[in-house]
């Protein structure tokens, strides 16, 4: 006779989110490696990569780091010719940050990395989990959903 399913904890979910977190972040890591790129420039390359120009306090939200840490990393991709900043044309007073042409040949090239590294769940679970991350963020989100 099968042994009964022990009763999930109820960390279980924040301990599985843990470890996907941890070993994607290990395997892309060592994708980025290669290409000369951190994990925090990959993702601020990654919100610039959209050509709109980002302010500098949305980019710190996007990279997942304080504001002086953001500041010490765009430095760096400036002085790599990678990121530049311009004045926000609607308000003076703010800085917006764009990739460069070096910037976007350099994350054109990193992405494509990063994309035929990615593992793939299979047959529409790719998008299934994505959706299902999306939506458990926008419920922590909530405040009211508390």
């Amino acid at each position: 006779m099968p042994s009964p399913t022990p009763p999930r904890r109820p960390d279980d979910l924040v301990q599985l989110l843990t470890r996907a977190e941890r070993l994607a972040a290990r395997r892309l890591q060592g994708v980025l490696e290669a290409e000369g790129c951190s994990l925090d420039a990959w993702r601020v390359l990654a919100s610039l990569s959209d050509g709109e120009g980002h302010h500098m306090t949305g980019l710190a939200e996007a990279a997942f780091l304080p504001p002086p840490t953001l500041t010490k990393l765009v430095d760096q991709l400036v002085d790599q010719n990678l990121v530049h900043r311009r004045v926000d044309p609607f308000d003076r007073r703010r800085i917006l940050a764009h990739l460069t042409p070096r910037g976007q040949e350099y994350w054109q090239r990193v992405d494509r990395a990063v994309r035929a590294a990615r593992p793939s769940l299979g047959a529409g679970d790719d998008d299934l989990l994505r959706s299902l991350l999306d939506r458990l963020a926008a419920t922590l989100e909530d405040p009211a959903r508390v």
